[in-house]
């Protein structure tokens, strides 16, 4: 029985093998995955979208950046030996990725009035997520990922359009939900400062946390595709920022080190949420960018979970 007993494991050696190389070949695929640019139309203003997905995904995601810097030095981030795409990650599990450049970022060019306000913001989503549903014939509406400033941006767009998304989630949310901004001085110019290697490191808190050459090359992205900071405006528009109007299944996302979402906001936001689909969770050792340091695998395990928990 020595013969049959060793071909019996030389097949099932095989077989392992064959299943090896597969997991090798699938996770180069995803690695792989083509980052594509798109122009959006959005009341005849061109907006840049970018995406990575496989033919096979059935649903969809939009990512929008915060204050500062854009779609692709946020959301994928390319370091030789290191992961750090948030992209590549959720593509991983299966989800088609876009990520959106606000108007005056990356390759979204300003519009004639030189200033981004709250509530164009929200138009421009709402005409990115509706051309999202358009591209295939998904399982569901598309879900929408705001980080930092992005967060409030989104959760402005679940309040006035729930019907364009399943699901929204809010990480680094910088806002206490009691304050009341002021309208702006009149006569206000848009300044056109020029952006900074110092500012485009500040979002790496924690030390250790991610390596200097990924934070070099960060800083070397962001300064390449947002070399002038967008001027901002209306900030009293967010007053209109009332977690008792989100009905949208939602999930809050805190990093355990993040001082720009501090967690007396967090509690206030989700306490107020009118949705009884609510999550609030902490990325332990996590700060303002967790989803490309230290913690990246488990914040997407956490951001992947919710969503496979919201109904259809």
């Amino acid at each position: 029985m020595t013969k049959p007993l060793n071909k019996l494991k030389e097949r099932r050696i095989c077989r392992v093998l064959a299943l090896f190389l597969l997991s090798i070949a699938a996770t180069e695929a995803v690695s792989a995955t083509e980052l594509i640019r798109h122009t959006v139309m959005a009341d005849d203003h061109p907006i840049a979208v970018w995406e990575k997905s496989t033919e096979d995904a059935q649903e969809s995601i939009l990512l929008v950046h915060g204050l500062t810097w854009s779609g692709v030095p946020d959301f994928d981030l390319q370091v030789e030996g290191e992961e750090l795409s948030l992209m590549d990650g959720l593509v991983g599990e299966g989800y088609a990725v876009y990520a959106i450049d606000l108007r005056g970022y990356g390759e979204t060019p300003r519009d004639d009035t030189g200033w981004l306000t709250p509530n164009r913001t929200v138009k421009d989503l709402k005409a990115v997520l509706e051309w999202i549903s358009e591209q295939r014939d998904w399982n569901r509406k598309p879900h929408l990922f705001g980080w930092s400033l992005g967060s409030t941006r989104s959760q402005l767009l679940a309040q006035r359009h729930p019907d364009l998304i399943s699901s929204i989630i809010l990480f680094g949310y910088p806002f206490n939900p009691d304050t009341i901004y002021p309208a702006d001085e009149p006569g206000i110019e848009p300044q056109m400062k020029t952006n900074t290697a110092e500012a485009a490191g500040s979002d790496f808190i924690t030390p250790g946390s991610i390596s200097q050459k990924t934070i070099d090359a960060y800083v070397t992205l962001a300064l390449k595709f947002d070399p002038v900071k967008v001027d901002l405006k209306n900030y009293d528009h967010y007053n209109d920022l009332d977690p008792q109007k989100v009905i949208t299944p939602t999930l809050i996302l805190q990093g355990e080190h993040d001082p720009i979402a501090p967690t007396e906001n967090q509690a206030k936001l989700y306490t107020r949420l009118k949705t009884p689909h609510k999550q609030w969770s902490t990325i332990p050792g996590g700060d303002h960018a967790a989803f490309m340091e230290t913690p990246r695998e488990y914040f997407i395990h956490v951001l992947v979970s919710f969503l496979e928990s919201v109904p259809n």
